[in-house]
C-alpha cells in the first residue's frame, strides 16, 4: 500500500467519508459528546466506518472530533480521558479497515475548541488561554499519532489562528497534516466580491498568512509542513447558492486564488461540505438536509476540475452520498 503522501501524488482524487455525528443520530445514539460513543457504543462506531468503506471511501476520519479534554470536561469526563478515547477511536477505525480487506487510510480528526481562544478574543476573560488550547490539541494529536493514523485532519476550524496552533502540534508527529476551515458568506462592500470567512473573519488567504508567519509556531513556516488545506462543514444557513457543493466549489477556488497570489505551491486541496441547508422536521424533531446524494454528486466533476484532491461530505451526508461521489470520480483526474 502506498503511503498517504505517495497516493496524494496520483492525479486521481481521493474519496473522504461523510458525517459521523449525524450517522450516530440516525442510529438513535444521542450523546452529550459524540466521542463517548467510542467507549459506550463501539460496535456502532465500527459499523459506521464499515458502511463508508463499503460505499467506496478511500479515507475515513476517526470519531474524535470532540475528543479534546476541553470538550470532555463539559461532558463530565476527566481531561486525561482524551488520550484513551482517541486511541479507542483509532482501534475501531482499524477494525473496520482490516475487516473490509480494502486499502483505506485513517485520518485522525481534530476539531476546534469549545469557544473562542485567547488569540482571537484578545484576553482570557472571554477566550480560552492559548496554552490550554495547545495542551488540549497535544493530548489528542499525540494519542492519534501513537495509535497509528495515516494523517492528522484539523477540521471545522472557526479560527485560522487555532488551526495554526494545532498544525504546529501536528507536523511534529511526522504525519501529513490537513487543515479545513468552516466559513460563511461575506461580501466586500467596495468591490461586491464574495469572500468566505470564518466566524472570526478569517479568509483562506488569512490561513495561509498565519501558517507562513511563524506567529504560532516559534517562527517556523508551517506552509512547509502542511500538505492539504480546504473547507468543510459550512456555517451559511440562509443562502442556498452558498451551501453544500456550491460552498465547496467557491471555497476551493478562493483557496486556489489565495495560493496563487502568494506563490504557495505543493499544497493539495480538500473539500467536504454539509448536505445543503439543515431543516427541522416538526413532527419527528429530526434534522434533515436539502441536498440529496444525487444532487451533490452532480457537482463532483466541477469540484475535481477546480483542483480538489480529496472530496467527501460533512453534516447530513451519509454512505449513500459517498457512494454517489465515488461513482462520479471513476477515471477523473484533477487539474492544477
Amino acid at each position: 500500500m502506498k503511503t498517504f503522501l505517495e497516493r496524494m501524488e496520483d492525479p486521481g482524487p481521493l474519496v473522504y467519508d461523510g458525517g459521523f455525528g449525524s450517522e450516530l443520530f440516525k442510529g438513535r445514539i444521542e450523546l452529550t459528546n459524540s466521542a463517548l460513543a467510542n467507549e459506550l457504543h463501539p460496535a456502532a462506531v465500527v459499523d459506521i466506518h464499515a458502511a463508508y468503506i463499503e460505499a467506496g471511501t478511500d479515507v475515513i476520519g476517526t470519531n474524535t472530533f470532540v475528543a479534546s479534554p476541553l470538550h470532555l470536561e463539559m461532558a463530565g469526563k476527566a481531561a486525561n480521558d482524551a488520550g484513551r478515547i482517541a486511541r479507542l477511536a483509532v482501534e475501531h477505525a482499524k477494525i473496520a479497515v482490516e475487516t473490509s480487506g480494502r486499502e483505506v487510510y485513517i485520518a485522525g480528526s481534530v476539531g476546534p475548541s469549545p469557544g473562542a481562544i485567547e488569540s482571537d478574543a484578545g484576553d482570557t476573560d472571554f477566550g480560552i488561554a492559548d496554552v490550554k488550547v495547545r495542551d488540549a490539541h497535544e493530548q489528542v494529536i499525540h494519542a492519534l499519532a501513537q495509535a497509528g493514523v495515516d494523517l492528522i485532519c484539523i477540521e471545522t476550524m472557526f479560527s485560522a489562528k487555532e488551526a495554526a496552533i494545532a498544525a504546529d502540534v501536528a507536523w511534529k508527529t511526522g504525519l501529513p497534516v490537513a487543515i479545513n476551515l468552516t466559513c460563511k458568506y461575506t461580501k466586500d462592500r467596495k468591490t461586491g466580491e464574495v469572500i468566505y470567512r470564518t466566524d472570526w473573519g478569517h479568509s483562506p488567504g488569512d490561513l495561509l498568512d498565519f501558517l507562513g508567519s511563524g506567529e504560532f509556531s516559534d517562527g517556523d513556516n508551517l506552509l512547509e509542513h502542511v500538505g492539504i488545506v480546504g473547507m468543510n462543514c459550512g456555517a451559511e444557513t440562509r443562502r442556498v447558492e452558498h451551501t453544500g457543493m456550491a460552498y465547496a466549489i467557491n471555497g476551493i477556488r478562493q483557496f486556489r486564488d489565495a495560493m496563487v497570489s502568494r506563490g504557495v505551491e505543493g499544497i493539495g486541496l480538500m473539500a467536504y461540505p454539509n448536505a445543503g441547508l439543515p431543516q427541522l422536521e416538526r413532527k419527528t424533531g429530526r434534522t434533515t438536509y436539502s441536498q440529496t446524494a444525487e444532487d451533490m454528486a452532480q457537482s463532483v466533476p466541477e469540484l475535481i476540475d477546480a483542483g480538489t484532491a480529496i472530496i467527501g461530505g460533512c453534516c447530513g451526508t451519509g454512505p449513500s452520498h459517498i457512494r454517489a461521489f465515488h461513482g462520479m470520480m471513476n477515471g477523473r483526474q484533477r487539474k492544477g
